[in-house]
């Protein structure tokens, strides 16, 4: 679940440990009164002295152990510097972190490659997540009361096993404004009426590369409904094989900038002028040819006629079938 991929996320920044978190190493700082008996004297900022005892470090030094990428405390490679910057709290004011008071500072997550299966209801603590990114797990479907009504920035869900919207749909976060389905499991037509401004009216940015949509007239008259949408990715579906798709999405969507990750300019905006107009210039096909350039591990065919025809020798005929998977 999405909840034990968080705990282990967790876990692995070490907030608790040293340099982090509430040890010997640096709870005097924190305490109302600290002992003047013993250890090195330092000025404060009031131009006193204090004392930090001698198994306590420095602020500055157990920072100096996060920044350090020699240094055995370092951050993982793979932190975010939302991540690092948790880190640095849990040595500069350890008692934010400390028990359920560190769901308050999550506002992006980042869980990917982690094989989670279930957005489970525990994600609803972080009550101040703006972006949750869940990319290549192995999510299929999604239940939208599980999600924080607090995400308005990104909901990531590329290279997963989404082939439904439905559950998603059901009470969506109000503002997000870009949603991530591309590498996943989705169709014509079934799903098109999930993907409009009933559900998702602050959405800026849709990505919904790589599944398996291919009514094209079909899906715009849905898409045409989110009125704030600037950014939209289509390509790798079966539906951007047809000749006219581009022009037909650049006329159909006039508020849309960026389509496939290539900025709409005025003049092809222009030179697509009215083809929203003319449905029946779209074929719901394509062509498509194919060349072979190389066939590895089949005998060649003419090395065989060869041996037709200067031996008497019984010969063995092969026949291949090849089968190609778009």
């Amino acid at each position: 679940s999405v909840s034990a991929a968080f705990w282990e996320h967790l876990r692995r920044l070490g907030l608790q440990d040293f340099p982090c978190g509430l040890g010997s190493w640096n709870k005097s700082r924190f305490d109302a009164r600290r002992s003047r008996h013993r250890g090195w004297r330092g000025a404060d900022p009031d131009g006193q002295e204090e004392t930090i005892p001698l198994d306590e470090e420095t602020p500055e030094t157990l920072m100096e152990l996060l920044r350090d990428q020699h240094s055995p405390w370092a951050p993982p490679p793979d932190c975010s510097p939302h991540d690092q910057h948790l880190q640095e709290t849990a040595v500069l004011a350890p008692k934010l972190v400390c028990g359920s008071k560190v769901f308050q500072l999550f506002r992006s997550l980042r869980i990917i490659g982690k094989e989670v299966e279930e957005v489970d209801k525990g994600l609803l603590q972080l009550h101040q997540l703006e972006e949750l990114i869940l990319s290549t797990n192995q999510i299929s479907r999604i239940n939208s009361a599980n999600l924080p009504r607090t995400l308005k920035q990104v909901l990531e869900l590329c290279c997963n096993a989404v082939d439904d919207l439905q559950d998603l749909c059901t009470s969506p976060p109000p503002e997000l404004q870009h949603l991530g389905l591309g590498y996943n499991r989705l169709c014509s037509p079934s799903q098109h009426k999930y993907l409009t401004a009933a559900f998702w009216p602050n959405l800026v940015s849709l990505d919904l590369i790589f599944n398996n949509f291919m009514d094209l007239v079909g899906l715009v008259s849905q898409l045409s409904s989110l009125q704030k949408l600037r950014i939209l990715v289509l390509q790798g579906n079966p539906l951007a094989l047809i000749p006219t798709y581009r022009g037909f999405l650049v006329d159909s969507l006039p508020k849309l900038s960026i389509l496939d990750d290539i900025r709409i300019e005025p003049d092809e905006r222009h030179q697509f002028q009215g083809l929203a107009r003319q449905p029946e210039l779209i074929r719901s096909e394509a062509r498509v040819v194919v060349s072979i350039g190389e066939i590895k591990g089949v005998p060649d065919p003419s090395i065989q006629q060869q041996l037709e025809v200067v031996s008497k020798a019984v010969v063995i005929t092969y026949s291949y079938c090849v089968t190609y998977e778009f």
